[in-house]
């Protein structure tokens, strides 16, 4: 007992003591580094001791615990030794103190070490990454700096030729000899090439005629090759020189880089379709060119699914297959130089495609994820610029599983906002998601979709480190293997909201470390600010990344949250609650811009400038919308909002006036519209005009000098009012004025010259912008007076009507004529790029100065030059004219010939573009002016009116017409004496009109009566008269007769309320308005005059029949397919009074019948036969009134009646059959009815078969038949069956065959015996009743006649026995008679008596019931009283 005191003693001082050790123990907290520099502490104590890492603190906190084994090995222990001394239980503690300090030091050097080494890792990573993007920066595909050039040197000379080539990585240099790869080992002591720095040079000594001609250099690298050319020619000492042809063809040519030709315009393409640009360039591009990027909004694009880049011969080409409101902007096609890119750039239009519900609203555009991580993603967008018929009031999300295919609609209720979080998402799956604008009417179209996004835990590449060890060997090292023995995570921290909405808050965290080595998932929990009572967030859910949206938050309250860690080993404790988070309030719509001005730019665009609101912090971009002034009508300029102030609106009409708005935009929304900017009429803003070309010397005297030029190319957008002319001796440096004074045409004459002094000249073109640039300086003229015999060289060529094949080109007359006067004139024609090949265009000289070129090449480019021709000869050809394309510009419209309203004759012109500033001017054969006493000219807008007063031949002739300042814009038109006498034709006419007629006099009688007389023209004016003539009377409006002129229709009426015979007549319209006029006439007499008379007081009779109940439709009969006959009528406006009654020949019938509904009544009669003819009288009668319907159905109408009756039966015939009798064969027709009045004849073999003794023909009421009594072999053939209707013949045939005869001979000797055995048949003929009655105790007698051959046997039977007593009954037999005799009858002779004859052809049985009564008793009802 006190050993064991003792034990338990020391037990519990050893706890005491163990006791102590472990909470000095656990003063000690475990670290866990996330770098070198900092550490994180947790908020329980870990003290670490061998075989596991749970703190000590836990360990004596589960003694309930049977998950930790250490505790449970500890208490073992304990129990097993109660004899340990407490030294060991104290060196234990202490033991273990020291262990985990130990364990934490070197935890601490690991993880230094570790994060040291990640850290260097990390930075030559970082430093790698960057060299590579520096490097890639820097990247340049290869480009001569300085190219090769020509060279020409004597034989025997050295030449060095060098070039300098850049570009990054350093391209590799090679050098050709004409075409050929150039070898300088082959001659070292010619040759010798040297590369330092991108200097590469080629050095030959001792040149030789072997070695001119074309040396090429080539770079190559990765990102292409580019190429230079130089010639080299030698002169031999024999002065040829060398390499001379080939550096004037191919090594010149090849110099020539490309430039572009034709590029593109702006371009609208609709939402959906395909997008295609192409540019042209002047030539094949050279190697080094072929590169020609494409770029939209600075950003290069490159080969794709839906970007497909071409390049073929001269053409570069882009095409994206499905364009989409993204694809909007700017687009760039850049061409390498040798002086560097040559840019053309244009904006590309995205228009809305078709909605998807009526009135809905277009696509959102611009969707992007970020953020993304395991089951979350974050989506943002821009709304669209078109709301449709009501403002968006929001957007549905979708996405899409790509495993799946099925797009889902993410959000319940619509988001306001552009932005939205989606979770709930499946982690490493591929998801593509889309968005929804909303509005009244509808969802409208899905935005693009995005590109396919891979869900997946973005933090995982940082859990994972790679250290370098010797000899090339990794190690990789993840976080959870450094957290040792860890199993249940750590709490998350630094709990925040990064996406704050009026709707939903987004919470994010930072995982757990150490995270505990198995997959993390974490609960949110959540309670109001200020308050402790936490609850569950998440519910449900399983959140698997550091992401949550909520979206059941109560606004202006804030909340706190706080997340706790999952795995499988347990839930960590909650993390420290976040600071207080709300929602945010709404986000409001951003204001719209202000000051918004519209600028001319071209005749087809606008420059639109803006100011930005104040507050501008959240504007992603701006919409434009435009609308014809005063319309309203607004339309979208652009689906992709513009960032910048200022836009060129593209597409519009030339002189329209446009209005503009705008609105900003952002992610709450687009901005209400901005102010209507000014209207702006759409025309070139005015510049200074381009500069004069082609100076000439048209005349020169010695002193004086006129000289002529070509008027500028681009005039500035408005017309070119002045030039002005300098002048400077040849060799000096200074140019002079000539002119102070603005010279008005295009050549001036220049005095006060030297002569024998060469002299230039230039030429500046002023409007009302200013003065251009000057020209060019013309070529050195000498001062020397001209004496030459030809004439000088025309001048001015211009060109009017360019059309596909034709064009006319005028030319002025060349002021120095030579020694005799200009005869005519010669004309030239080339190609474009064929200056020196020219062709003469006219075989003879032409006396006009004008000249309509045919048979020219739609789309070829031409150059004509003219020279004037005198008695001498040829002269100086003129300067060739600019170049032309033969093409009909769109909208061209030519002269019209016709006569106005007034009846004079007119040219016609209209012109397609029109300005303030643009006059019409017409002329004569080009030249000559129109004169003002014989036409009239007038212009109202953009149309001008050429009319003659009083046109004859003298006006015949080739009539122009072309725009002042726009001399490409003209038409003419040969007046001929064939459009003389024409036009003077429909002239008269017009002068002397005639009202057109739309329809001559009608006649019309009204359902009540009354008569209308009309007739009608075209449409007269107000003032147009109206005079009525009846038989040489004029009549007007009176109560009988009532007169309607209705000016704007043109309708003349004349009603009679009640037409009598007074009226019967002509009568005459007579009508005038203005100069035109007509009359016609209606003769209304005799025999049309009577019938209109009877048919209006028949009508009058109708409408009081129709008071009361009356027939709509009379008494009528008809045959049905039955050949029945149907009788009826139709009766309406009855009343339940109302009676209706039915008589034949004053008879009544009641046997029809009535079908309410429709009003009819009929009567049918099954079989029609010589009583049905007759009188029929239908009478319905009410208190209102009475209408009779008769139908005579006598003589004809009967013989009609019988006539469709036979049609009826005769078409209703069956095809003859053929049927065996005892007698021969029956062919026989079916009919559904067969009457009288239907006339049959038969045929055999085509002859008519009369009534004779073996043919019988018959009928029946279905029946036709004729019947062939004892056939023979001669009976076979066609028989045929005609019935005659009474107009119609209907025919029936029948071909009684071998077979068929064979078939029915044997039917009809079968029943021949049949017959002959019936006749002979032994049988009862007549004698004994059903049923017999007697009074007991009398004697029956029953007696029958029976018949056969040969004579037949008796039997008598009772009850079906025979009876053979003699007794009770005497039986006699005779030949033809028998009789039975019962004998004092009593009530056991009652029952059933039969006899029974018999013979050879057969038998039969005649039975009768015999009753027996008792006195007093009554026999029975149906019996035959005996006795």
């Amino acid at each position: 007992m006190e050993t064991k005191m003792v034990t338990q003693q020391e037990q519990e001082e050893q706890a005491s003591r163990m006791s102590h050790s472990m909470q000095l123990t656990s003063q000690i907290k475990k670290r866990t580094f996330t770098s070198s520099d900092e550490d994180v502490s947790c908020s329980d104590l870990h003290p670490i001791i061998p075989a596991d890492l749970m703190s000590v603190k836990e360990i004596l906190n589960m003694k309930n615990s049977s998950c930790h084994r250490t505790w449970d090995i500890l208490q073992e222990t304990m129990a097993a030794d109660e004899e340990y001394h407490r030294e060991k239980w104290t060196w234990f503690g202490n033991e273990a103190e020291r262990v985990e300090m130990d364990v934490i030091r070197n935890q601490h050097v690991l993880r230094s070490h570790v994060d040291k080494m990640a850290l260097r890792r990390q930075a030559e990573k970082k430093k790698s990454t960057h060299m590579k993007y520096l490097e890639k920066l820097s990247q340049k595909a290869p480009d001569f700096a300085v190219p090769l050039r020509a060279h020409t040197v004597w034989e025997g000379m050295t030449v060095i030729l060098s070039c300098s080539v850049q570009g990054c990585p350093p391209p590799k240099v090679e050098w050709y000899k004409d075409g050929e790869p150039l070898i300088i080992s082959s001659r070292p002591w010619t040759y010798s090439l040297q590369e330092n720095f991108g200097l590469s040079v080629l050095e030959i000594r001792r040149c030789s005629p072997e070695d001119a001609g074309e040396y090429k250099v080539v770079a190559r690298s990765a990102l292409g090759e580019a190429t230079t050319f130089g010639t080299l020619v030698v002169n031999s000492c024999q002065g040829a020189v060398a390499g001379s042809e080939h550096w004037q063809t191919s090594g010149l040519q090849q110099q020539q880089d490309a430039q572009f030709d034709i590029s593109f315009p702006p371009t609208w393409v609709r939402e959906g379709s395909s997008l295609s640009l192409q540019c042209t360039f002047t030539s094949a591009l050279l190697p080094f060119q072929q590169d020609v990027s494409w770029f939209r909004d600075g950003v290069q694009l490159q080969q794709s699914s839906n970007v497909d880049i071409k390049m073929f011969d001269n053409k570069a080409a882009i095409t994206i297959m499905t364009a989409n409101k993204e694809n909007e902007g700017v687009y760039c096609a850049r061409l390498r130089t040798k002086d560097g890119f040559k840019e053309h750039m244009t904006f590309v239009y995205l228009k809305d495609g078709p909605a998807a519900v009526l009135e809905g609203p277009a696509s959102p555009l611009a969707v992007e994820v970020s953020d993304v991580n395991k089951d979350y993603v974050f989506l943002t967008w821009q709304p669209p610029s078109a709301d449709g018929a009501s403002p968006v009031e929001g957007y549905y999300v979708e996405r899409c599983d790509l495993s799946q295919g099925e797009w889902v609609c993410c959000n319940v209720n619509i988001q306001k906002m552009c932005y939205f979080p989606v979770y709930g998402l499946k982690e490493g799956a591929m998801y593509q998601f889309r968005v929804r604008s909303v509005n009244k009417a509808g969802a409208g179209h899905p935005s693009k979709a995005t590109e396919p996004v891979l869900t997946a835990d973005p933090l995982e590449h940082t859990r994972t480190m790679v250290v370098n060890v010797d000899r090339g060997r990794t190690i990789t090292i993840t976080k959870d293997e450094l957290e040792g023995q860890v199993k249940a995570p750590f709490p998350p921290t630094d709990i925040r909201a990064c996406e704050l909405s009026d709707t939903y808050v987004v919470l994010s965290w930072t995982e757990p470390e150490p995270r505990g080595r198995e997959p993390l998932t974490f609960y949110v929990e959540r309670s109001l600010a200020g308050k402790n009572s936490w609850e569950l967030a998440s519910l449900d859910m399983v959140v698997n990344s550091p992401r949550f949206p909520m979206f059941d938050l109560v606004r202006e309250k804030q909340y706190c949250f706080r997340v706790r860690s999952i795995n499988k080993y347990g839930v960590s404790d909650p993390s420290d609650p976040s600071t207080p988070i709300s929602l945010r309030k709404s986000q409001a719509v951003p204001p719209p811009p202000h000051s918004v001005m519209a600028i001319r730019d071209t005749d087809t665009s606008v420059l639109l400038q803006w100011q930005e609101p104040k507050d501008k912090d959240d504007i992603l971009g701006y919409y434009l919308y435009y609308s014809e002034a005063g319309k309203q009508e607004w339309k979208t300029v652009n689906n992709k909002p513009v960032t910048k102030t200022r836009f060129i609106v593209h597409g519009l009409k030339t002189w329209k006036e446009y209005v503009f708005r705008v609105k900003s935009v952002s992610r709450a929304g687009n901005s209400r519209y901005s102010d209507e900017s000014h209207p702006i009429m759409v025309k070139s803003a005015i510049n200074v005009p381009s500069s004069p070309s082609a100076i000439t010397l048209l005349l020169c005297t010695g002193s004086e000098m006129v000289l002529g030029w070509r008027a500028p190319f681009y005039n500035g957008g408005n017309s070119v009012r002045s030039y002005y002319l300098d002048q400077k001796e040849k060799g000096a440096e200074t140019w002079r004025e000539v002119n102070v004074k603005p010279a008005k045409k295009k050549q001036l004459k220049v005095s006060d010259l030297k002569t024998g002094h060469f002299y230039q000249f230039r030429v500046f073109a002023a409007n009302a912008a200013g003065v251009g640039e000057p020209s060019d300086a013309s070529e050195a003229f000498l001062c020397e007076t001209w004496s030459m015999p030809e004439p000088g060289c025309p001048y001015d060529l211009e060109f009017r009507e360019v059309r596909d094949d034709s064009l006319v080109l005028l030319w002025a007359t060349p002021l120095y004529e030579g020694q005799s006067q200009i005869t005519g004139y010669m004309l030239q024609i080339s190609q474009s790029n064929q200056l020196d090949n020219w062709t003469i265009l006219t075989a003879k000289p032409i006396s006009e100065t004008h000249y309509k070129v045919t048979g020219l090449q739609t789309g070829h480019t031409y150059r004509f030059r003219v020279s004037a021709v005198n008695n001498a000869g040829v002269g100086r050809a003129s300067l060739p004219s600019e170049p032309v394309t033969v093409q009909t510009q769109p909208g061209t419209k030519e002269i019209k010939i016709g006569v106005d309203d007034d009846g004079f004759i007119f040219l016609g012109y209209e012109a397609v573009k029109m300005n303030d500033e643009n006059e019409f001017l017409w002329s004569k054969n080009f030249t000559e002016p129109i004169s003002s006493q014989r036409t009239k000219v007038e212009t109202t807008k953009n149309r001008s009116m050429l009319t003659f007063t009083d046109p004859s031949e003298e006006d015949l002739g080739l009539y122009t017409v072309e725009m002042s300042h726009s001399p490409h814009l003209s038409s003419s038109y040969d007046f001929t004496a064939e459009d003389l006498e024409r036009l003077r034709e429909l002239s008269w006419q017009v002068r002397n009109p005639l009202i057109a007629l739309k329809s001559a006099w009608q006649v019309e009688v009204s359902e009540k009566g009354s008569v209308r007389l009309w007739l009608q023209t075209e449409s007269l004016s107000s003032s147009a008269e109206l005079r009525l003539v009846f038989n040489d009377r004029e009549i007007s409006s009176s109560p009988r007769c009532k007169i309607n002129f209705d000016t704007a229709k043109g309708l003349v009426e004349i009603l009679f309320d009640q037409l009598s015979q007074e009226d019967e007549g002509s009568y005459t319209c007579q009508l005038r308005d203005g100069r035109a006029k007509n009359q016609c006439t209606l003769v209304f007499v005799d025999q049309k005059f009577r019938e209109i008379l009877a048919l209006a007081d028949w009508n009058r009779w109708d409408i009081r029949r129709k008071a009361g109940p009356y027939f709509q439709e009379l008494l009528t009969w008809s045959v049905n397919e039955d050949c029945e006959l149907i009788i009826q009528c139709k009766v309406t406006n009855t009343s339940k009074d109302t009676s209706f009654k039915w008589f034949k020949d004053g008879v009544e019938i009641k046997d029809f019948a009535y079908d309410q509904t429709s009003g009819i009544y009929s009567l049918t009669i099954p079989q029609v036969t010589k009583k049905e003819a007759g009188l029929y009288r239908a009478v319905v009668s009410d208190s209102r009134g009475e209408d009779v319907s008769t139908l005579e159905l006598l003589d004809n109408e009967y013989d009609k009646l019988l006539q469709l009756l036979s049609e009826q039966c005769a078409l209703s015939a069956g095809p003859l059959r053929i049927e065996s009798t005892a007698e021969g064969f029956k062919i026989y027709s079916s009919l559904r009815y067969y009457i009288g009045f239907l006339k049959t004849s038969w045929y055999f073999k085509g002859r008519k078969i009369d009534q004779e003794a073996r043919a019988k023909p018959g009928c029946s009421m279905q029946k036709v038949w004729i019947e062939i009594l004892n056939p023979t072999e001669n009976d076979k053939g066609e028989y045929t069956l005609e019935m005659l209707d009474g107009k119609e013949t209907h025919k029936r045939f029948y071909e009684l065959s071998t077979d068929a005869f064979a078939e029915a001979l044997l039917e009809h000797q079968r029943l021949k015996q049949l017959a002959i055995a019936e006749k002979n048949r032994a049988k009862v003929i007549k004698g004994l009743p059903d049923v017999v009655a007697i009074m007991e105790g009398k004697s029956l007698c029953l007696t029958c006649f029976i018949d056969g051959d040969p004579a037949p046997v008796i039997f008598w039977l009772r009850n079906d026995r025979e009876i053979l007593d003699q007794t009770q009954f005497t039986i006699t037999k005779e030949s033809k008679r028998t009789s039975i005799t019962v004998n004092k009858v009593t009530m056991e002779d009652s029952g059933k008596y039969s006899i029974f004859v018999r013979n050879q052809y057969g038998s039969e049985t005649v039975d009768v019931t015999l009753s027996v009564y008792k006195k007093g008793e009554k026999p029975p009802a149906n019996a035959v009283e005996m006795g």
